[in-house]
């Protein structure tokens, strides 16, 4: 595989969107429980939860609680980092079938804008 073959002329990963439509695909299958709209405030709700496991993987990775020391590692805030962007982008998705689009717009928006030094 070259390169090119890996990223698309937007550098973001190939695959990424259909990943996430495939997640989504698959999330709206086994969804019984709460379907329309509070199954969507839900999965947007599942971004809380996700943030927590971070800020649980930093402090075990720390050993900032302790009664417990260290019970994580800096691989485990990587993988727990790893699902709240999911999570996010398949509530993104969940929105809008233009979920890529419409992060694409907004990255760029994000990445124009100035940084503020500090005097």
């Amino acid at each position: 595989m070259t390169d090119q073959d890996s990223t698309r002329q937007d550098s973001t990963p190939l695959g990424l969107w259909p990943a996430i439509d495939e997640l989504f695909s698959r999330l709206e299958a086994t969804q019984t429980a709460q379907p329309g709209r509070e199954g969507l405030l839900l999965r947007i709700l599942k971004l809380s939860e996700e943030a927590g496991e971070v800020a649980e993987a930093v402090i075990g990775a720390t050993g900032q609680n302790p009664r417990k020391g260290i019970t994580h590692t800096w691989d485990d805030v990587q993988a727990e980092l790893c699902d709240v962007a999911i999570t996010a982008l398949v509530a993104l998705r969940t929105l809008t079938p233009e979920a890529g689009e419409v992060f694409e717009r907004h990255l760029k928006g994000v990445r124009e804008r100035p940084l503020k030094r500090s005097v």
